[in-house]
């Protein structure tokens, strides 16, 4: 953001520049407020949601702004109530045999997958729902000495876990040096998540965390801040000082193909739009990095 750009003047700039994206969108359909991320999908990337980013809402009503965005992938974080009209079931290993396929069937007519499934614990019930929901990692922060029984469990179950980074002071894991201690001698099927925006609350350059965790990396939760510290808050990606462009054509260059989350935590309730100008830059740099 423009050191000299108050946050008032930068919220009315982002909201114009969401209407206008959203007034040019002759091609979305009627219940879409952006196109997705082809571009990406060439690089081998996929980018979704991170059910977070509309925490106020059921799993279901976030599946709908998944879909909506023009994304097909999703992540879901436990307790989340399972919809409107059920709030009193959430979403996790609770559900019912009879809930877990309603989630499914919903997810198929909606054409977004589960990809993911956190932030949370690692017990057995969690990896028996994530292989039955067809969800391919859980992001967790275990105890340092628990990744022996973890990565065990992980090949067991067909499941990745991957290791997720609070900021300083609220998480193990918040110095990649320390996920890369705890991963050492263990199988691939143990990684990172990688919170761009949580290594920035912690002072910590996401470009360099990347470059640390290299081929560790098995998701992210994407985000751009205003600035680096404790209390910095998401902007729409491109905007803020966390240099997307740049990470973006580190990720590529190191050959990663990770699970890209949006997990948007500012303007809770009304981030939608937000949340379209992150999906409309991702995808333009992707294409700035396929040449087309």
């Amino acid at each position: 953001m423009n050191k000299h750009m108050n946050r008032r003047t930068f919220l009315m700039a982002a909201g114009a520049a969401g209407a206008g994206f959203l007034a040019a969108g002759g091609t979305l359909r009627a219940d879409q407020v952006a196109e997705g991320a082809p571009h990406a999908e060439k690089l081998g990337w996929r980018l979704g949601c991170q059910a977070w980013s509309f925490k106020d809402d059921s799993f279901l009503e976030a599946v709908d702004k998944t879909a909506s965005l023009g994304l097909k992938y999703i992540e879901a974080f436990p307790n989340q109530k399972l919809s409107k009209e059920h709030p009193d079931k959430k979403m996790g290993d609770s559900l019912s045999a009879d809930d877990r396929k309603e989630v499914k069937k919903y997810l198929d007519d909606k054409g977004v997958k589960l990809v993911s499934f956190g932030v949370g614990g690692y017990s057995k019930a969690v990896f028996e729902f994530a292989r039955e929901m067809g969800i391919e990692e859980v992001v967790s922060e275990p105890p340092l000495d628990a990744f022996d029984e973890i990565d065990k469990r992980c090949q067991e179950y067909q499941v990745k876990l991957a290791i997720h980074n609070h900021p300083k002071g609220h998480s193990t894991y918040w110095n990649p040096d320390t996920v890369l201690k705890a991963v050492e001698g263990h199988s691939k099927w143990v990684g990172d998540c990688g919170d761009i925006g949580h290594w920035m609350r912690s002072d910590i350059n996401p470009m360099d965390a990347i470059k640390k965790l290299d081929q560790r990396i098995i998701e992210f939760h994407f985000k751009d801040l205003n600035k680096y510290g404790a209390d910095a808050h998401d902007v729409p990606w491109g905007t803020g000082q966390a240099d997307v462009k740049a990470i973006l054509a580190e990720v590529k260059r190191l050959g990663l193909k990770p699970f890209f989350a949006i997990e948007y935590e500012y303007h809770f309730g009304h981030s939608l739009p937000e949340c379209a100008e992150c999906v409309a830059y991702f995808d333009k740099v992707c294409a700035e990095l396929t040449g087309a």
